[in-house]
């Protein structure tokens, strides 16, 4: 296993982690629960933090990771669901 990064909190760092699992890249997300200790540890230490199983996928998930950081670009197109034919908004990648 090795760490590829902290999150800023609990919440994007799961988000992370369903990014990486949507891609079939394994993950953990650890010190879940540690931001309560601040103060009696050292905040640093504190931070959630994404370790991936296989380093081998470093390249890919750190890809992924930015590319969810930064969402769509501005002017990325509006798609079409094929079930309802509702046009949505870049952002959104399910109906």
């Amino acid at each position: 296993m090795m760490k590829l990064m902290r999150a800023p909190n609990v919440v994007i760092g799961q988000h992370w982690v369903n990014v990486l699992a949507a891609a079939g890249i394994e993950c953990e997300l650890h010190n879940r629960y540690l931001s309560g200790a601040i103060g009696e540890i050292p905040a640093d230490q504190c931070a959630p933090e994404l370790w991936l199983v296989d380093e081998r996928d470093e390249a890919l998930a750190r890809k992924l990771i930015d590319a969810a950081r930064n969402g769509p670009a501005a002017d990325a197109p509006r798609w079409r669901c094929a079930h309802c034919q509702e046009m949505l908004e870049a952002q959104f990648t399910v109906c």
